[in-house]
């Protein structure tokens, strides 16, 4: 009984072993499966990435180009910009500066004229002169109400500064300073303009105006004059505080036209001394001479006031208007440091050209006027007398000599030379000029094509 059993158990252990032991049969080669990875194709590759990166340099320049052209437009369309207003100044009259006999007042117009002459002595004179009294209260007040004078004046004087940066042996930059006193002489309804001297300004990378207030705002050269070595420059009115615009003031411009006698009192603002916020009284002492340069007729005012060599600055009569731009660089040497300056009468017009940043029309020629004696002696015609020209100018271009007298420019009739000046401020730079002028008696013409100064 107990062998059937046995065998039967070792007959269920026998597939148990089998299925223990089974191992899947080998597959042949040709069923076996590599996956393998494709090949990058480099060329193709680095052709799709130059094509990308060309697409995208067109697109930017386009979308550069487009923004552009019409980003000044629509701006202009939503927010028009108003243009700058052009600077003029009114013609000056008679009545701006008088002489003492044109003071009489007429009480009726209808009656005669007559003349009231008061003849005192001297025992008359010495009793009024001794009823006259003054003390040292009455100094000071007059002196006080001379330095209101000034102070109301200041508030259109700025201090102009110019930086220029450069290197140094060492590599290391630094920057050199230098400043001159100006005065702002008008606001185009989108800057102020400010009358500055050239020279010292040089060839700045930066310029700074420091207001009355002491607020400092950056600056940009509107034009420079290289005969008269002045300079307009612009601040932007969206860069100055309302609090400034308040304070500041444009300077009145007065007259120093022959008018003006010797011994008027003045004042020297803006840097007479050679530092900003100096003051200097005094008194005109001529008017007679005049700057000789080119295409100008510049008077020069001659003070008995003292200062710097670089003087900057303006001189101011006692009605707080501007009668001259201070000019010291051509003192002679016999005057030491006497502060003189440009007439501002002869220098609106050119103030004028700056300001609106208008091309000054050059012929070259130093002239003045026919002198009276030499038309009745002589017979020499009435116009603009050629004392000399410049070498290589537009006058010597068009066969004008020294003697010359200039009767006819255009279709105006030229009496004197300050005729022939208004026809040049007139004028612009590549204007043709048909010129008639008087050659030791006879009659020729000419035609100037004007030049750039």
């Amino acid at each position: 009984m107990e062998e059937p059993n046995k065998e039967q158990n070792n007959a269920e252990q026998a597939p148990a072993k089998e299925q223990a032991e089974y191992t899947p049969p080998v597959q042949p080669d040709f069923l076996r499966e590599t996956i393998k990875q494709k090949p990058i194709n480099k060329k193709k590759l680095l052709r799709r990435t130059v094509i990308t990166v060309a697409m995208a340099v067109v697109f930017g320049l386009v979308a550069c180009f487009t923004f552009l052209v019409l980003e000044p437009v629509i701006s202009n369309r939503l927010y028009p910009e108003e243009e700058a207003e052009e600077v003029r100044f009114p013609e000056e009259t008679a009545t701006e500066e008088m002489l003492p006999e044109d003071m009489l007042v007429e009480e009726d117009q209808n009656e005669p004229e007559e003349t009231v002459q008061a003849q005192l002595d001297d025992e008359q004179v010495r009793e009024l002169l001794s009823q006259v009294q003054f003390s040292l209260d009455d100094y000071q007040t007059l002196y006080q109400e001379i330095n209101d004078l000034a102070q109301k004046v200041e508030r259109a004087i700025v201090t102009v500064t110019s930086v220029v940066s450069d290197v140094d042996w060492f590599n290391d930059t630094y920057e050199n300073e230098a400043s001159a006193s100006g005065i702002i002489v008008a606001n185009n309804g989108k800057s102020v303009l400010i009358l500055v001297s050239a020279p010292p300004l040089g060839d700045a990378d930066n310029l700074i105006v420091t207001f009355c207030d002491q607020t400092k705002v950056n600056a940009e050269l509107v034009q420079k004059d290289p005969v008269t070595e002045l300079a307009v420059i612009s601040v932007p009115l969206v860069d100055i505080e309302e609090e400034t615009m308040d304070v500041i003031d444009i300077a009145g411009l007065g007259s120093s036209n022959a008018g003006m006698t010797a011994g008027t009192p003045v004042m020297a603002l803006g840097s007479p001394m050679g530092t900003s916020g100096s003051v200097c009284y005094g008194i005109v002492t001529s008017t007679g001479t005049v700057a000789d340069q080119p295409d100008s007729a510049y008077r020069i005012l001659t003070t008995d006031m003292y200062g710097s060599r670089n003087a900057t600055g303006v001189i101011v009569n006692m009605k707080g208007l501007v009668i001259g731009v201070i000019n010291n660089m051509d003192t002679d040497g016999d005057m030491g440091n006497i502060l003189t300056a440009y007439g501002i009468t002869e220098l609106k017009r050119t103030i004028e050209k700056m300001s609106n940043d208008k091309e000054r029309a050059y012929l070259g020629i130093y002239g003045a006027d026919v002198p009276e004696e030499a038309g009745e002696e002589l017979g020499v015609p009435s116009g603009a007398y050629v004392r000399s020209i410049e070498m290589d100018s537009p006058a010597m271009a068009a066969g004008i000599q020294s003697g010359d007298v200039i009767t006819q420019a255009g279709d105006v009739e030229i009496t004197t030379y300050n005729n022939l000046l208004d026809v040049l401020y007139s004028s612009k730079p590549e204007d043709t000029l048909e010129v008639v002028l008087m050659r030791q008696g006879r009659e020729m013409n000419a035609t100037v094509t004007l030049g750039y100064r």
